[in-house]
């Protein structure tokens, strides 16, 4: 049922204005807010960072948005990723191979869905971020959106590897796509971050099912550690992690040539095993007064997350 009833009402309800007016209202929506987004302002990010790096975890900020179709919210998003560079970039040491640091950047945030120029805008504002991220040792990923806006990411990704040739990307597991994405993108000095997907996509598109998907991503997975990047794992799936081991190993891949990546507030104990285990970790840390889009994701992806939100709303839930 939740798959194929819940999980699609909340993804449609992710995008809508009216159910956002009533969550954001709710007093009780707090609470999970809290576990998942480390805060609204540049000074909470930068003490869940400096908290995360403490216990030996790397970290990729997110500040929160998406979807931009104003210009001058576009070039205030890249001010505000400057600025977090700047406070970063006092944080950690940048001199190791591996950046124990990194943003990640929505192209849609940046002007990619406005109506005119909007992959030339996105690019030109990434290539900005880039370039002061360069100067701090801090690395950058582009988040993966819906389906319609990836091969325009792709695309830009493509050429702002030219100047940044460690610059990552996000493929998604379960569009039909991923398999040849991950051949293509798989060489040297890639960094992909390979998840499973947390939009609604048509069935024309993509798996529909959990299986499907599983498959789709064990497969784009054994692509990656086979290829010539720098593969990142991002799941909380037991039996994904399971398989990034067996096929890190048939990969002769050594423990520092991939890392696992997830999300701030679900699994931190298996975070801090896999850490004490000698794996390079990450952890995906949004932030920002933007969070409703993020925070519907979340419920959709998993029960717990779901029933977790449900319990707060009972009558005389400590709030």
């Amino acid at each position: 049922m939740f798959t194929t009833v819940l999980r699609p009402a909340l993804l449609s309800a992710s995008r809508s204005p009216r159910v956002q007016r009533k969550v954001t209202a709710m007093s009780s929506t707090r609470k999970l807010v809290d576990r998942f987004v480390a805060g609204e302002s540049e000074a909470h990010a930068a003490a869940a960072t400096r908290s995360l790096l403490e216990s030996n975890r790397f970290v990729s900020i997110d500040f929160l948005g998406e979807d931009t179709t104003d210009i001058s919210q576009a070039q205030a998003t890249v001010a505000h990723y400057l600025d977090l560079l700047r406070t970063l970039g006092e944080l950690h040491d940048s001199t190791g191979s591996i950046r124990p640091l990194e943003v990640s950047l929505k192209l849609s945030a940046l002007g990619q869905s406005l109506p005119k120029d909007g992959d030339a805008i996105a690019r030109e504002h990434a290539h900005q971020i880039c370039t002061a991220a360069a100067v701090a040792g801090i690395w950058v990923t582009v988040d993966a959106e819906d389906h319609t806006t990836t091969d325009s990411t792709l695309g830009i990704v493509h050429d702002l590897r030219a100047d940044f040739p460690w610059l990552g990307t996000v493929l998604q597991a379960y569009l039909h796509r991923t398999e040849t994405d991950c051949l293509d993108l798989s060489g040297p000095g890639s960094r992909i971050r390979l998840c499973k997907g947390a939009y609604r996509e048509p069935s024309a598109v993509a798996y529909q099912t959990r299986a499907e998907v599983d498959n789709s991503y064990l497969r784009c997975l054994d692509i990656l550690m086979h290829g010539h990047g720098y593969p990142m794992v991002a799941t909380h799936d037991p039996a994904m992690i399971a398989a990034a081991h067996r096929s890190a190993l048939a990969a002769e891949r050594l423990p520092d040539r991939f890392e696992f990546q997830m999300l701030y507030g679900i699994r931190d104990a298996e975070q801090q095993r896999l850490v004490a285990d000698g794996q390079h970790l990450r952890v995906y840390v949004p932030y920002g007064d933007q969070w409703y889009g993020y925070f519907m994701r979340r419920l959709a992806e998993r029960p717990a997350n779901l029933a977790f939100f449900l319990r707060s709303l009972r009558p005389g839930a400590r709030r």
